[in-house]
């Protein structure tokens, strides 16, 4: 898969729970924004305020609706809030999972893979619980939209942690959704890598533009829009 000449990448803000968060995004041109429903996250919000602030979005910025493990009843109630929101799976859950709920919804979903802190010989001698080459992972997943990559930690989430970016084989049919501590700083250097590795994808960002955890800071969200844009341009 190569890149065309001039790709504009989409840009994903996650994690939100004020209004006012949700229009520093719209304001900023974020392309869609994350809505969590994992109760142990300190972003976690009910379906009925993910209602309220997906309401404020004007056209053309896609919600997209967490979960990690969620009961079937769960992802449809939250899908009732928010009609039109892709479904994000963080959790242990199956391609056979996956697709029905997305099938039953009505949804496209994006499927995270948690990629190593270290580099792939690391990985392979240290950390034998990562069982995933993002190969195999995308072709297990292949109902999914995009493949969204965070970096491994304890838990669930990536803690505002990167991981090597060189990791990212280049043979992967599907899209990829880079995220793990991305910050207004270091997203134009994941840019160029990505590019000179001739692929397309998207960036989701959540601690790097917070003033507090689940607190957005609209500065920081502004300025991570204008990193991505001009690293667009630079990497041409």
């Amino acid at each position: 898969m190569t890149s065309p000449p001039f790709f504009h990448t989409p840009i994903k803000v996650c994690g939100l729970t004020r209004e006012e968060d949700v229009d520093a995004c719209a304001q900023a041109g974020v392309n869609a924004i994350g809505f969590v429903f994992y109760e142990k996250s300190p972003r976690f919000i009910s379906p009925e305020r993910a209602h309220g602030l997906a309401n404020r979005l004007p056209a053309f910025i896609t919600p997209v609706l967490l979960f990690v493990n969620a009961s079937e009843a769960g992802i449809r109630q939250a899908c009732d809030a928010v009609p039109s929101a892709w479904l994000q799976f963080h959790g242990d859950e199956s391609p056979a999972f996956c697709d029905k709920m997305a099938k039953l919804t009505g949804r496209r979903y994006i499927r995270a893979l948690r990629m190593p802190l270290e580099t792939r010989e690391d990985w392979d001698k240290n950390t034998p619980q990562i069982p995933y080459e993002l190969v195999e992972y995308s072709q297990q997943y292949q109902t999914a939209h995009a493949i969204l990559l965070d970096a491994f930690v304890p838990g669930y989430g990536g803690g505002g942690k990167t991981f090597n970016w060189s990791l990212i084989p280049q043979n992967v049919n599907a899209h990829l959704v880079l995220s793990g501590g991305l910050t207004p700083a270091n997203v134009g250097d994941a840019i160029h890598t990505l590019k000179t590795r001739g692929r397309s994808f998207s960036v989701d960002v959540s601690s790097g533009v917070e003033a507090s955890k689940g607190i957005k800071d609209a500065q920081l969200i502004h300025q991570f829009v204008q990193a991505v844009r001009q690293a667009e341009h630079t990497s041409r």
